[in-house]
């Protein structure tokens, strides 16, 4: 997929009004200029959020709110510090996939400000109390409430005062309310990101919605920072489980910002199955491949406007892998252009310097030939067959290298597999983000 594939049934992208409670005034030049899009409403599926002032004094705190529930899927971050909220999540998700029926209702809650990550028992504590409290407001089961949190890791979470605004939650719960959802969770975002798609199955309308937050600590090791997709498709569990598992390594996980894997990295997908089509019982239907259509083009958008609002970001950058011996290959490349430093300070400083893409090849540890590897920035061949092409000249390279959208695109010549990466630049303002975050 290119960077300008956002076509067909995609509804929208989006963009920020102003700051966020992080230390980032100006909404990223990357943003999309369309705006928060117009989502689709998604039948069974509320929404709130409410300021809950755990770190910032905007809200801070979002509820969403599923009845009845056709299936759920989930993937969640492998890091060996994963967050309470993580694990717990994890937990009950496992329980649901085991029961003959789905829950009737399920509750998502979510905050900024901390992540409650590395809290030891408190932070199980939180979870457990979070999640009690909402099931006794909403009158739910404890194992059908399902928690995420955002921020900085490390520092204990103020757990009662997300259950002070629980109430208010609960009594301002609207379909309308999923772009302010959206940025409630925002941290280091610039502006809230959502996407939509429409498609037909067995001749009946599903409409898919979905929000996600992320700006740094990003190179997924499943999904990205926070996600969170509603559908009112009718679908069975296992199935939509197999799909979001697939769909996760071709763009959440093929994106990233910094190379370093959040602890709370969370992607949940949820059917209220009040569509109107014929139940999706096999991945191989022709409305399973429909359906699979649509959602891609959410998550692919999500993910992509994570890298778009990359924090610092000025460039948005496309790697192309192509002539791999592997698929497998083709994405250590990728990867290791993506996350190289050196390869992101350049691009930043709108200098072609295509000698960096070749150590990030080198080293990536896939089967390369110097003498077959060939380099493209944009349609301009850079470098083929162990040198620098004939034709190229630098100025070339200076003149591409100062359009906001960059593709790289790499050719090994060792075999037939590919892959894309997506990744923003390094510029100073990723560090001042950094320096400063805590303070």
């Amino acid at each position: 997929m290119g960077t300008t594939h956002e076509k067909n049934n995609h509804i929208g992208l989006t963009q920020a009004k102003g700051k966020t409670g992080a230390k980032t005034s100006a909404v990223s030049p990357l943003a999309p200029p369309e705006g928060f899009p117009k989502l689709p409403l998604i039948k069974g599926v509320q929404f709130a959020s409410a300021t809950a002032g755990i770190k910032y004094s905007r809200t801070d705190v979002m509820l969403a709110h599923v009845k009845p529930v056709s299936a759920v899927a989930g993937v969640f971050t492998q890091s060996s510090t994963r967050s309470a909220a993580v694990i717990d999540c994890e937990t009950k998700l496992n329980r649901i996939a085991e029961l003959s029926d789905p829950p009737e209702e399920i509750v998502i809650l979510v905050n900024s400000g901390n992540a409650n990550a590395f809290t030891g028992q408190q932070g199980d504590l939180a979870v457990q109390e979070i999640s009690r409290c909402a099931a006794h407001h909403l009158g739910l089961a404890l194992n059908h409430v399902f928690t995420a949190s955002t921020g900085v890791i490390g520092e204990p979470l103020a757990y009662d005062k997300i259950n002070q605004v629980l109430g208010e939650l609960k009594d301002n719960l609207s379909e309308q309310s999923l772009e302010d959802s959206a940025r409630a969770i925002m941290t280091t975002d610039t502006f809230p990101k959502g996407a939509g798609s429409n498609v037909n199955c067995s001749g009946s309308p599903v409409n898919i919605s979905g929000i996600a937050k992320g700006s740094g600590m990003i190179a997924p090791d499943m999904a990205t920072m926070l996600a969170y997709i509603f559908t009112d498709v009718r679908i069975k569990q296992s199935v939509l489980q197999g799909m979001v598992s697939k769909l996760t390594e071709k763009t959440f996980n093929s994106v990233t910002v910094d190379g370093d894997t959040s602890t709370s990295d969370t992607l949940m997908v949820v059917a209220s199955g009040l569509a109107e089509n014929i139940e999706i019982v096999s991945e191989n239907s022709q409305d399973a491949l429909e359906f699979k259509k649509g959602l891609e083009l959410v998550m692919m958008s999500l993910a992509q406007q994570i890298a778009r609002d990359g924090e610092g970001a000025t460039k948005f950058i496309e790697i192309q892998v192509s002539g791999a011996a592997t698929y497998k290959d083709a994405r250590k490349v990728a990867r290791s252009i993506a996350n190289s430093p050196l390869v992101k300070t350049a691009i930043s400083g709108e200098d072609p310097n295509w000698g960096r893409v070749v150590m990030a090849v080198g080293k990536s540890g896939a089967k390369a030939d110097r003498d077959l590897l060939s380099i493209r920035f944009g349609d301009i061949l850079v470098a083929e067959k162990g040198k620098v092409s004939g034709g190229y000249q630098e100025v070339f390279g200076q003149e591409y290298m100062k359009k906001q959208e960059i593709v790289i695109a790499v050719d090994l010549g060792v075999g037939k597999n590919s892959a894309c990466f997506w990744t923003c630049d390094f510029s100073h303002g990723y560090v001042t983000i950094n320096a400063d975050y805590r303070s």
